[in-house]
């Protein structure tokens, strides 16, 4: 009984210092990268920084709205073809799909979420680059197929795995009462999904496009390599661009001084937007636990 007690109060407190080294971590990222940031706000100009259109580096010149530009475009993209297969496909393994094959189709899709960044950026550079290539020579386009249109479609398939296995959770949470009674009162298998289900999973889909949103505007290895990388602001989907977490990449490396604390600089703006989104998902989830 008392090695019993002993053990108890042993595993409360290393789940305790695991809890606190957490906190602690995201702590010591926070002091970080504000410590480091915001006096490179100061120096620049945090609107010059935020709203200038030219990164030369060279010339002390730091301004990131391309890069915030070209993350949002390719985020936007990402969204467009994501979100629409990744919804259909969790409705399709939760109400649709036969039992022989519910298991391999699941393995698959939790597969995407475990293949490198590097090897969707390879794909992306064989298929998908000369594919957006002939499409850009049959439109009369001048380019390369590194742009904004190829790191959507790849940015796209990488997260739907957060799509699928949250939208499908937050469908098989809602009472199955809802189904069996809509189809009572006389309506067909899709009205009932699309007007009773998927509306009552709301807030679990939408934490689910939330997370992939994160994901996209996160990601920095593909992007790099299928993007096109150019520090000008995008006149359409088919010119190259840089992302914010490929302009860290690509120049840290070699950035010293206040070409660093730029860099620096744009990571706290990333991470930002990064809060933001958790914020988003958070007050998500409680508007659907205070629904439920």
């Amino acid at each position: 009984m008392k090695k019993s007690k002993f053990f108890e109060s042993f595993m409360k407190y290393v789940f305790a210092v695991a809890a606190c080294f957490s906190i602690a971590a995201v702590a010591l990222i926070c002091i970080f990268l504000f410590s480091s940031g915001i006096p490179t706000f100061k120096a620049i100009g945090l609107f010059k920084f935020l709203f200038g259109t030219l990164w030369r580096p060279g010339n002390d010149i730091y301004g990131i709205l391309p890069m915030i530009v070209g993350s949002l475009y390719v985020t936007a993209g990402a969204i467009l073809i994501g979100v629409p297969v990744g919804i259909m496909t969790s409705v399709f393994l939760t109400y649709y799909c036969p039992k022989k094959i519910y298991k391999p189709l699941k393995a698959a899709t939790e597969l995407l979420a475990g293949i490198p960044s590097v090897v969707y950026g390879f794909f992306g550079l064989i298929v998908i680059v000369p594919a957006i290539r002939n499409m850009e020579l049959a439109l009369h386009i001048h380019g390369k197929g590194n742009c904004i249109l190829t790191a959507s479609i790849i940015l796209g398939i990488m997260i739907l795995p957060s799509i699928i296995g949250v939208s499908e959770s937050a469908l098989r949470a809602v009472p199955h009462s809802y189904y069996e009674g809509s189809l009572a009162q006389g309506a067909t298998k899709e009205r009932t999904i699309f007007k009773v289900m998927l509306p009552a999973a709301a807030s679990g889909v939408l934490a689910g496009i939330v997370l992939g949103v994160g994901r996209a505007i996160g990601e920095t290895m593909a992007v790099v390599m299928i993007a096109g990388n150019q520090t000008k602001m995008p006149s359409s989907i088919f010119k190259g661009v840089r992302t914010m977490t490929a302009n860290i990449v690509m120049e840290m490396g070699y950035a010293t001084g206040l070409h660093r604390e730029a860099l620096i600089a744009t990571g706290v703006v990333l991470f930002v937007f990064i809060l933001l989104i958790n914020a988003f998902v958070a007050a998500i989830k409680k508007k659907g636990v205070e629904h439920a």
